[in-house]
């Protein structure tokens, strides 16, 4: 495996972990952590609005879960 699916893979499981967080939020949430898994946790606790823009930016999806909380693209 390499270095990306690596990494891929273990933010999936981050994301799993984590009341199944959408993969585009867990990878924008580790995009503004510059890949830090402690700080990646903070932000997912606090929610910062700038996580949403950076997520839907990543699909085409019209909604995305942060934990069990559903965010729907026209409300970002």
């Amino acid at each position: 495996m390499n270095a990306h699916k690596k990494e891929i893979h273990e933010i999936k499981s981050w994301a799993a972990a984590r009341e199944s967080t959408s993969l585009e939020i867990a990878l924008a949430i580790f995009e503004l952590a510059k890949g830090d898994e402690v700080l990646a946790d903070k932000i997912w606790e606090e929610a910062p609005d700038e996580v949403l823009p950076l997520a839907f930016a990543k699909t085409d999806a019209d909604h995305l879960f942060w934990g069990e909380q559903k965010i729907d693209r026209k409300n970002v």
